[in-house]
C-alpha cells in the first residue's frame, strides 16, 4: 500500500515557521500584508480567497482586498495595480486569474512590480525561475509541489522525473524547480509519443495535465512516487485529480490526494512569499 502524501501536516509544517517570522517582523516595526485583486464574484475565486484569508489571518499577515467589477476597464485595473505598486506597506499581491479579457491580464501581470508578484504572475518571475537570479516568485502551486516533496523526504538528487503537461503555472517551472533540486528531467505533453512508457520510466511524476484521470496504472510503476496537481470534477460532482488513484495507488510506494494534497499547501506557500517579500523590503 502506497503512502498517502497529505498536504495538510506540510501546511502546518510551513505555518508554524512562518508565524515566528512575522511575529518578528511585527516586532521590528513590519506588519507583512497581502493584497488581494479580484474581478467579479467567480466562486472558485472566492472560495481561494477566503481560505488564503484564513491562512493569513493565523500566521498574522494583514489582507487588503482590492475588489472590482467584472467590466471594469483597462484604466480602472491598471489604477489599481499601480496604487498596489506605490503603496509601500503592500509586501505581495495575488491577482486572480484568468481575466476576462486576456488583453488586459497580459497588461496587468506586465505592469505589477516583480518584487511584489508572489504566485509568479510576471516575466520577471518566470526569469527569476529559469535563473535563480532577480525578484519575484515561483507560481505557488508549482512550489507546493517542491514543498510537499521535500516535507516527506523525497530526495531527487540524480532522480528521474517526469512531469505532465508544459504550462507557465506549473509545468515548465515546476521543471526548473526539479532541475534545481539535480533531478533529470523529462516533459510530457499531448504530443508526446507513448507516454505511459516514459512515466513508468520515472521514480518521480508530477501531474499536472489538467484532465481528469488521464494518468492510470500504465503509467505507474513500483518504488514511484506521484504527485497529482489536478483539480477536476468527475461525472458525478466530485472532485478528482488527474490520476485515476484507485488504479495507481496499488502500485506505486507513495502518492498524493485530490482533494487534501497539493493544493492544501498551496495558501501556505502563497503566506511563504509574502513573508519572505517583508523580510526583503524591512532590509
Amino acid at each position: 500500500m502506497a503512502e498517502i502524501l497529505k498536504g495538510a501536516p506540510v501546511a502546518a509544517a510551513l505555518s508554524e515557521e512562518l508565524i515566528a517570522r512575522a511575529e518578528t517582523l511585527k516586532q521590528a516595526g513590519t506588519v507583512p500584508t497581502l493584497a488581494i485583486l479580484r474581478l467579479g464574484e467567480r466562486p472558485d475565486d472566492i472560495s481561494y480567497e477566503t481560505g488564503a484569508m484564513k491562512r493569513c489571518d493565523k500566521i498574522g499577515i494583514a489582507v487588503k482586498r482590492f475588489l472590482l467589477p467584472e467590466d471594469c476597464t483597462m484604466d480602472q485595473l491598471l489604477d489599481t495595480v499601480r496604487e498596489i505598486n506605490g503603496d509601500g506597506s503592500i509586501h505581495g499581491c495575488l491577482m486572480f486569474r484568468p481575466l476576462p479579457d486576456r488583453a488586459m491580464e497580459d497588461a496587468a501581470c506586465a505592469l505589477l512590480a516583480p518584487e511584489k508578484d508572489v504566485d509568479g504572475m510576471t516575466s520577471g518571475s518566470m526569469a527569476s525561475v529559469f535563473t535563480g537570479k532577480g525578484a519575484g516568485y515561483p507560481p505557488c502551486t508549482a512550489q507546493a509541489c517542491m514543498e510537499l516533496l521535500d516535507h516527506y523526504g523525497v530526495n531527487l538528487t540524480g532522480k528521474r522525473a517526469v512531469v505532465i503537461g508544459r504550462s507557465l503555472v506549473i509545468g515548465k517551472p515546476v521543471s526548473m524547480m526539479l532541475q534545481q533540486k539535480n533531478a533529470t528531467v523529462t516533459m510530457c505533453h499531448t504530443r508526446t509519443v507513448d507516454m505511459p512508457g516514459v512515466c513508468r520510466e520515472a521514480e518521480v511524476v508530477i501531474a499536472a495535465a489538467g484532465k481528469a484521470g488521464v494518468v492510470d496504472k500504465a503509467f505507474a510503476a513500483p518504488g514511484q512516487v506521484i504527485v497529482d496537481v489536478g483539480i477536476n470534477v468527475d461525472e458525478n460532482g466530485k472532485l478528482c485529480g488527474d490520476v485515476k488513484f484507485d488504479e495507481a495507488e496499488p502500485v506505486v510506494s507513495a502518492i498524493t490526494p485530490v482533494p487534501g494534497g497539493v493544493g492544501a499547501v498551496t495558501t501556505a506557500v502563497l503566506a511563504k512569499h509574502v513573508i519572505e517579500a517583508a523580510e526583503k523590503a524591512q532590509k
